[in-house]
């Protein structure tokens, strides 16, 4: 069942937590892992010490939100791609490269391609345009109280299905890895992300971010330089033994399998790379750095550690095709994979690293979901407190302590709904919920907060007409998808033939947004076109970055 949700999930999830969704079926209970217990509870314990020493810092909404702008460029790199690289990606992109070859490169490759158009386009003029979130950017110039529901909306659409997908997999991760029980992995997850941002904030979610991405980075290294030393360091012998291995031969080497026809690859990269570029969650972290340069080396870094990664978990599934495949230990009676195969990465370990080795990257799975979520919940919460609460229903003249207080009800309900949906998706296949998280991304965010810092001609209606039309088509050409329609409410015959809306929600934002902005005559559209060029100075020279966000 897990092998079978894991291919739906492979094709549909466009985003790092893919194998998340994977996760969602009958789960192989295994036997309680003491050894990646006792890990995970020394890793709890170190970072509530930091979320103690945060919560003395927290003093202000800058602090609390932004870490008081104190992060540097390269921790920011780290916490990015901390908050980046989930657990799913781990274990689904490594179960990609198991399965399909080459072809698994297909994601990894989707994902860093956002990266670029964030440096050169957008890292610079977001830390000098806003303050707190994405929201002030996008609203600099433009109706703040329209524009900031639209992206509140936007954001917190995207931010709840991440959680659901995110809450859901690590319950069934947990089982995996832990032998815990599902009820008890979902809870544990959600008081732990509450405790982390209701206490700590941005510095406490970034240092759990830092650490989670060097406990990655260090498991992934070391299992593929066991697989390289297997091969004796030669990538030649590492992919001709594959080849010799692998029940589909050398179509393991060649591209084309995943995704065959043209109008879905177009479709899928286009919601990677502008998915990437409208995330609330990655896009809030360059507002924790100090200036502009500081925001575009966070880029530079986080590039390097995620590609990284990346070629880490493509050695990882070639490698887990030589000494996972091959081994009886990891299959049941059946003649699987044990756990499906999500868990091949889960298996290398333990083949290269024995049981110590197994609990160690057991427990930085874990570690990986809880440093997802605590960056999700304080997107979240940002987005009622900050941009609803203080910037639309206080007009911009909410107390601190008011907005502050706001923000810890939201955590705290945001971490009760959390918990609550992570039960009641508990038997769903919610695969499709993180691609519409993606594509929303892509087609109400994105083009909004592009089209705000490059286009003169943008005005209020325009991005509120066409932002709301880019949302709301992602979501029903979704639902009218294959991958809804046909797997989930079972109709034999989906009306949308393609299981990724994006090339077509995105058009469909860009084109809205164009044609209901320059049909704009009023006056208050030409006065938001004249504020262009002021925009456009700060955005080249952070001239006023420090302050409050003003007209």
């Amino acid at each position: 069942m897990i092998a079978r949700l894991f291919s739906a999930a492979a094709l549909m999830a466009a985003s790092p937590l893919l194998m998340a969704d994977a996760l969602t079926g009958a789960v192989q209970k295994q036997p309680t892992n003491w050894t990646a217990i006792v890990m995970f509870v020394v890793f709890i314990i170190a970072t509530m010490g930091i979320t103690k020493w945060a919560a003395k810092r927290n003093t202000s909404t800058s602090d609390y939100y932004t870490a008081g702008g104190s992060i540097t460029g390269f921790q920011n790199g780290l916490a990015i791609a901390g908050d980046f690289m989930s657990a799913a990606s781990f274990l689904g992109i490594s179960a990609l490269v198991y399965t399909s070859g080459y072809d698994g490169l297909i994601y990894s490759i989707g994902f860093l391609v956002g990266w670029p158009l964030i440096l050169f386009l957008m890292a610079e003029r977001l830390r000098n345009l806003g303050k707190f979130s994405f929201s002030d950017v996008a609203s600099y110039r433009l109706g703040q109280t329209q524009i900031r529901i639209l992206s509140a909306l936007g954001g917190l659409t995207v931010v709840a299905f991440y959680l659901i997908a995110q809450m859901v997999g690590a319950g069934k991760l947990i089982q995996l890895l832990f032998g815990l029980d599902y009820y008890v992995a979902v809870i544990l997850v959600g008081v732990l992300m509450v405790m982390y941002v209701l206490f700590g904030g941005m510095l406490a979610t970034t240092w759990v971010q830092i650490i989670k991405a060097v406990l990655l980075l260090s498991g992934a290294t070391f299992m593929a330089v066991m697989v390289m030393k297997h091969v004796g360091f030669n990538f030649g012998a590492l992919f001709s033994q594959a080849v010799d291995i692998h029940e589909k031969g050398t179509a393991i080497m060649s591209p084309g399998g995943l995704v065959s026809d043209p109008i879905s690859a177009i479709s899928l990269g286009m919601a990677l790379m502008f998915g990437t570029a409208g995330l609330p969650h990655i896009l809030m972290r360059f507002f924790t750095v100090s200036d502009a340069k500081e925001a575009r080396k966070s880029v530079f870094y986080a590039t390097g550690f995620i590609g990284y990664f990346y070629i880490l978990t493509f050695i990882i599934g070639f490698g887990a095709i030589l000494l996972v495949s091959t081994n009886p230990d990891f299959r049941d009676l059946t003649g699987a994979i044990v756990g499906g195969t999500n868990m091949v990465a889960v298996h290398l370990a333990s083949a290269v690293g024995g049981n110590l080795f197994l609990g160690f990257i057991s427990a930085v799975a874990f570690a990986t979901i809880l440093a997802v979520v605590a960056g999700l919940t304080l997107a979240g919460a940002s987005a009622v407190s900050h941009d609803l609460y203080a910037c639309v229903i206080k007009k911009g003249k909410a107390k601190e302590e008011d907005e502050m207080r706001v923000t810890k009800i939201t955590t705290l309900s945001l971490g009760v709904v959390a918990i609550l949906l992570g039960v009641a998706f508990e038997k769903q296949n919610i695969a499709f919920m993180v691609g519409l998280a993606f594509s929303i991304a892509a087609s109400c965010n994105f083009p909004v907060l592009f089209l705000s810092m490059y286009w003169k001609g943008l005005t209020t209606r325009g991005a509120l007409v066409g932002g709301a039309l880019g949302l709301f088509t992602a979501l029903a050409l979704t639902v009218l998808s294959p991958t809804v329609w046909v797997q989930v409410l079972g109709y034999e015959q989906a009306i949308f033939p393609y299981s990724y809306p994006a090339l077509f929600s995105i058009l469909v934002a860009f084109i809205g947004i164009w044609i209901f902005s320059v049909t704009d005559k009023s006056q208050s559209a030409n006065e938001e076109r004249a504020r262009f060029f002021p925009q456009f100075v700060r955005s080249q020279t952070g001239l006023g970055a420090t302050g409050a966000v003003s007209h």
